[in-house]
């Protein structure tokens, strides 16, 4: 496939990448929301909050070398599909800011600093609030539930251009050379 119609391999590398971490940061807090409150349920919520503050360097790096690097022509595809997927693509990219932010502005809120691997103090989103975290709470499982649907939709795509339209698609965002 000709260099022009892939993505650059920095793009190909940050879709993958933060397609990693953001479904193992969405399984991670599925199986830490219902543990009772032990060491490894804390360990837990800090590898999570850690992965989430990633996911949102990652958006941002991400974001500003889409602004700053033309994607590939869009394939041949009919008017709907072509609308559909440059504003599931939208979304998908409001969502790796809104989920990581919301559940920063929670942590905060619930009086749960997040201090990165640790060692780095980030500073709290907003004011310690219990009643407003739990305001906040169920917005972040909401949006992550958004983000995990979407991402289904987004894979179901583009395993349909693969296998049912054969267009080359996937060639596109594989990792390697073209």
């Amino acid at each position: 496939m000709p260099t022009s119609t892939r993505y650059s391999t920095p793009a190909i590398w940050l879709h993958w990448l933060m397609a990693l971490l953001i479904a193992g940061v969405f399984f991670v807090g599925l199986y830490l929301a219902d543990l009772p409150m032990s060491m490894t349920r804390l360990k837990l919520f800090n590898y999570h909050k850690w992965a989430g503050v990633i996911v949102l360097v990652l958006a941002v790096l991400r974001l500003v070398w889409r602004l700053t690097h033309r994607p590939p022509a869009d394939l041949p595809m009919p008017a709907w599909q072509r609308l559909a997927a440059h504003g599931m693509h939208h979304l998908l990219y409001a969502l790796f800011f809104a989920v990581p932010l919301v559940g920063w502005a929670y942590s905060s809120a619930a009086g749960f600093p997040i201090v990165l691997f640790g060692v780095l103090p980030l500073p709290s989103f907003v004011a310690k609030n219990p009643e407003l975290a739990q305001l906040i709470k169920p917005w972040h499982e909401t949006l992550a539930w958004t983000m995990a649907l979407l991402v289904v939709a987004h894979v179901g795509a583009a395993l349909k251009h693969q296998f049912i339209d054969k267009d080359g698609l996937l060639d596109r965002m594989r990792p390697g050379r073209g």
